[in-house]
């Protein structure tokens, strides 16, 4: 096994098209709250919309050989494009507006390695090359990561890299994490 990442451009998402379908479909497995709501998420329901709405995005790939094993997606966005509907039709806030410094936020939002290659460690170095972007952005000092219920062994990887669980929203569909 020989990891190479590469930087994907926003322009060439497309090639983390089925990794990010694998990754609804993981959630949804994992999932005990609400699963059916990963019925609808895909990669144009989530990815693309997530891409354009960004002020500024970073997608780090893990490739074996020519083949991408993993991903990681984080942006910085306006607060107040995490105000609005989610998988339900009520609006959902998904954290205390007034606990933000910035009107910008940096965030953590898709990451998946392919079953085969996690416990490796492209599962660090992916988290620390986007914390390094996200850390990077001046704009931005409050940092979230949000994980789908059921999934603990991403809680518990985050909390290892030093985020503190801060609430959850939608009765617990996800859990909100964010830098001390």
């Amino acid at each position: 096994m020989s990891i190479q990442y590469e930087v994907i451009s926003d322009d060439n998402i497309i090639c983390i098209k089925d990794l990010c379908n694998q990754l609804m479909v993981y959630q949804k497995y994992k999932a005990h709250i609400h699963p059916e709501w990963f019925d609808s998420m895909c990669f144009e329901t989530r990815m693309i919309p997530s891409v354009k709405s960004a002020s500024a995005n970073f997608i780090i790939a893990a490739k074996d050989d020519n083949e991408i094993v993993g991903y990681a997606y984080s942006n910085i966005s306006a607060k107040n494009i995490y105000s609005g509907g989610f998988a339900t039709l009520e609006p959902v806030n998904f954290f205390d507006f007034d606990s933000i410094k910035s009107e910008d936020v940096g965030c953590l939002s898709q990451f998946f390695i392919k079953e085969g290659y996690r416990n490796t460690g492209i599962g660090s170095t992916l988290f620390e090359k986007s914390l390094d972007w996200l850390n990077s952005s001046k704009s931005i000092t409050d940092l979230f990561i949000f994980v789908s219920n059921g999934n603990d062994n991403a809680l518990k990887f985050y909390q290892g890299k030093g985020f503190k669980i801060s609430h959850q929203i939608l009765d617990g569909f996800i859990t909100v994490l964010r830098n001390t």
